[in-house]
């Protein structure tokens, strides 16, 4: 089984990192890190730095393509090479994924149309200029195409997939072996958050080029 996940520069680290250590687990997985170059990509904030081991050049098929957000992804979207990249992989896949603002990147290449599909909670009405119909939800899953909420949520996310691909035991397992089993201080949903919280998170997801 190949998943490509695509990576690129400021990209949100957690979005790709999280399904990772899900999907890494999978019995007979192979995992690309792909980059419109390859070489390292550094995340946002750059003081990390991650390896794309292969160029879109060297991609041409994958069984699962996971395309994650973070402020970069607005220069994916600007890219028509890097979009028709992921329409072709999208071809060719058992499975698209996204997590976060990666569904822009879906969306842009036309991959969410009379699709509901989710991202962050700052970009969710984002997507109805893609055609798709928002949902307030952390896992969407339709067809073959699986969007995710933001940054945790593709941990979720993944985990759904591998009961989609392997089973329930196989990913209850992969779920424990990882000891997933979130115990936060506080209800992350913006939904449901104080007016207070959300005036600090006001100004930094105001900015047009905050993705998560």
């Amino acid at each position: 089984m190949r998943i490509a996940f695509l990576i690129f520069d400021d990209l949100t680290t957690l979005d790709a990192i999280g399904p990772f250590e899900v999907l890494c687990r999978v019995p007979g997985a192979e995992m690309m890190f792909v980059g419109e170059t390859a070489g390292i990509k550094r995340a946002d904030p750059k003081s990390l730095g991650i390896v794309a081991d292969y160029s879109i050049a060297d991609v041409t098929s994958a069984d699962i393509l996971l395309v994650p957000g973070g402020r970069g992804e607005a220069r994916v979207r600007e890219k028509p090479h890097m979009l028709e990249w992921v329409r072709q992989i999208d071809k060719t896949t058992q499975w698209t994924t996204s997590v976060c603002t990666g569904a822009l990147v879906l969306g842009a290449a036309g991959l969410l149309k009379g699709r509901p599909a989710t991202t962050h909670w700052a970009r969710l009405e984002k997507l109805r200029e893609f055609g798709a119909e928002p949902r307030s939800q952390r896992v969407v899953e339709d067809g073959k195409v699986i969007t995710a909420a933001g940054v945790s949520a593709g941990i979720d996310m993944a985990l759904h997939l591998v009961r989609r691909v392997a089973g329930d035991t196989i990913a209850h397992a992969i779920q424990v072996g990882i000891e997933y089993d979130p115990q936060p201080p506080f209800d992350g949903n913006a939904g449901r958050a104080p007016a207070g919280v959300m005036e600090v998170l006001r100004p930094r997801y105001q900015r047009p080029s905050a993705s998560n």
